[in-house]
């Protein structure tokens, strides 16, 4: 398949893309806007809630909206940028990501805020499953290790900063705009990332057009709300039996996509999803692995955040600064391990070493709660939370190099939808999952540091079976698989 060039850069060659590292820096620019603004509406609800009114299940939509738009629009946001080129979807994602954060700082009543986030995940589905693709089609062999150990960084930063920086705006209430500022700062962002899209990033496209899966696009979209709305909505409403039923229609729905896409892919036409795929052990390993470690880091990170606010009395900022040993533990884990190269080298097994280190650190949070009780501060929170924060980066510097290193070019939106989507689900359950175990514990009468132990060792468990799902991944991102198609 030989691929064509549109007008812009030029076209990857056997020659390494020679603005690949600046391009970099543009597609962590999407990536921080999509990873803080799904964590920062946790800080700042109260102060949403508080200045446009509505119900309190208000506050449950600012993260699920755009979650569930999110999940919804990942496979085919990722075949998008097979069909039409990766540089241009990735460029029409920002730029409406960038008008829906607008919207969103504009809004004038909870509708209009819980649409414009629906709009900001729909775009942001668009915009993430490109990014990766771009890293392997920019990078040499030898050059993605580093440039995905620069990518998981960025991405821990974001996860754990984003409290951090959504607490200070709002105390900060920057030119009046209060809460509003935390969506408003995408602007500027989003600005030079499309600027930086139009001219440093490559042109290429797939030589051949064709029309887009709109049954594949129905069905996916379908099972994946009848999974995710479930999720979101049903401790509210106390499990009632139309949840259950709706996430076995999912199920339902799921499989006849996948047989959807497997008559698609017979007959000659082009699925949204590359079912050769998970015949690939890197791939299918991958999204198992990443499933349970996303539902553990997320469903943990929401559920931190509440306690030091509701259990603990902390106002947004400090809130979010007693957090931040969380988010230097994983930088300096992450340049620990870029330094040493580790990710190339040792593979599988640092991720089997960080999920030893993250449960360890777990366990100190667990033990300190529970020497300290109601009377913890952040400093004694500190050197746990920093060994946490360590695990963590030790298991994704490796993770998203080792998964897609037998992925084709053509394959790669697909895969890097896919395994975006999976990231996603794995929020969703965490939130769902640990946030019913946290709230249905204190609901029975348990104190928040009882609560909030128990949820600690749960996490923990989820950990330990990321262990063992890794066992599913080879022990590193081959060479001669990495290298295909370059």
């Amino acid at each position: 398949m030989t691929p064509t060039v549109d007008t812009g850069p030029p076209a990857i060659t056997a020659e390494p893309y020679r603005w690949r590292w600046p391009a970099l820096f543009v597609i962590l620019a999407a990536e921080v806007m999509d990873l803080v603004d799904a964590v920062i509406t946790n800080i700042a609800a109260p102060s949403i809630h508080a200045g446009l009114g509505g119900s309190t299940s208000m506050i449950q939509w600012l993260g699920a909206a755009y979650t569930l738009a999110m999940a919804v629009g990942l496979l085919t946001g990722g075949r998008l940028g097979d069909v039409y080129g990766r540089r241009r979807m990735f460029a029409v994602g920002v730029a409406g990501f960038t008008a829906a954060s607008l919207l969103c700082g504009l809004a004038v009543s909870p509708e209009l805020l819980i649409g414009s986030r629906a709009l900001q995940g729909l775009f942001g589905a668009m915009m993430i499953p490109q990014g990766l693709g771009l890293i392997k089609e920019m990078f040499p062999p030898k050059e993605t290790a580093a440039a995905f150990g620069v990518f998981g960084p960025v991405m821990a930063l974001s996860l754990v900063g984003g409290p951090v920086l959504a607490g200070w705006l709002v105390d900060a209430d920057l030119f009046g705009t209060g809460w509003r500022m935390i969506l408003l700062i995408n602007l500027p962002v989003g600005l030079l990332a499309l600027a930086g899209a139009a001219f440093l990033l490559p042109g290429t496209r797939l030589g051949h057009a064709s029309r887009l899966d709109l049954t594949g696009v129905f069905l996916a979209s379908a099972a994946s709300f009848l999974l995710i709305y479930p999720l979101v909505q049903g401790r509210d409403l106390d499990w009632p039996a139309w949840t259950f039923a709706s996430m076995a229609a999912s199920a339902a729905l799921f499989a006849l996509f996948a047989r959807h896409q497997a008559a698609k892919r017979r007959t000659g036409g082009d699925p949204l999803l590359v079912t050769g795929l998970f015949r690939k052990r890197a791939f299918t390993g991958g999204l198992v692995t990443g499933l349970v470690f996303f539902t553990a880091l997320i469903g943990f990170s929401m559920v931190l955040g509440l306690y030091f606010q509701i259990g603990l009395g902390y106002d947004p900022l400090k809130a979010g600064l007693a957090n931040l040993p969380n988010a230097i533990g994983s930088l300096i884990g992450f340049a620990g391990v870029n330094a040493a190269g580790l990710a190339q080298k040792v593979g599988r097994k640092l991720i089997h070493l960080g999920a030893i280190v993250m449960a360890a650190g777990l366990a100190g949070i667990a033990v300190t709660l529970n020497l300290a009780g109601a009377d913890v501060t952040p400093w004694q929170l500190a050197p746990a939370l920093f060994v946490t924060g360590a695990g963590m980066s030790m298991i994704m510097a490796p993770f998203f190099d080792i998964v897609l290193a037998g992925v084709e070019p053509h394959e790669s939106g697909s895969a890097n939808g896919t395994l975006t989507a999976v990231q996603q689900l794995g929020g969703a359950l965490g939130s769902a999952a640990i946030g019913t175990l946290f709230f249905g514990m204190l609901e029975r009468g348990r104190t928040f540091s009882e609560t909030m132990q128990t949820t600690i060792w749960v996490t923990a468990g989820l950990i330990a079976v990321t262990f063992a799902a890794a066992f599913l991944l080879p022990l590193r991102a081959r060479p001669e698989e990495h290298g295909a198609g370059h």
